[in-house]
């Protein structure tokens, strides 16, 4: 069994460029001031790829995965 992921935002380093939500429309929305919207849950596995390509993406490296279970 894999380990459980979720997507976490250092709000400090984000400049809100939108490259996270402009890669994984589906996975992250955006709020009134382009700051990044995660899902709150453990991702499923279909959704970590595109979570991958969204960390990826982040300009500042304000965007990571981390362990679901320590987020909690």
């Amino acid at each position: 069994m894999s380990v459980r992921q979720m997507l976490s935002v250092d709000r400090a380093a984000c400049a809100g460029h939108g490259m996270c939500y402009g890669t994984a429309p589906d996975l992250i929305d955006c709020d009134d001031q382009g700051d990044p919207v995660l899902p709150e849950r453990p991702l499923t596995d279909d959704e970590v790829a595109a979570a991958r390509d969204a960390v990826a993406a982040c300009p500042e490296r304000a965007l990571t995965l981390i362990d679901a279970t320590a987020a909690t």
